[in-house]
């Protein structure tokens, strides 16, 4: 993933933002299982430990669901 995507993608689960359609196919890349891991390493850094890993983890889904809708995957069902 470019680090402009990757920043991307960070703003839009751990601030405000969307991914734009360029960029949620390198999301798409990756996949599901990447996306959920590159979430939970970061929360593991003390500089985000008074985040809401549920906001989180819902604003991760959410962010997901959408590239989901504009590549053409399958959203994901998973908590």
């Amino acid at each position: 993933m470019a680090l402009p995507c990757a920043r991307e993608v960070f703003t839009s689960i751990f601030k405000t933002g969307a991914v734009t359609k360029k960029f949620c196919g390198q999301l798409k890349q990756l996949g599901k299982v990447c996306n959920d891991a590159f979430v939970k390493k970061t929360l593991e850094d003390p500089i985000y430990k008074n985040l809401s890993e549920s906001a989180i983890a819902k604003k991760s889904r959410k962010t997901w669901n959408t590239c989901a809708s504009v590549i053409d995957i399958s959203p994901s069902s998973s908590a």
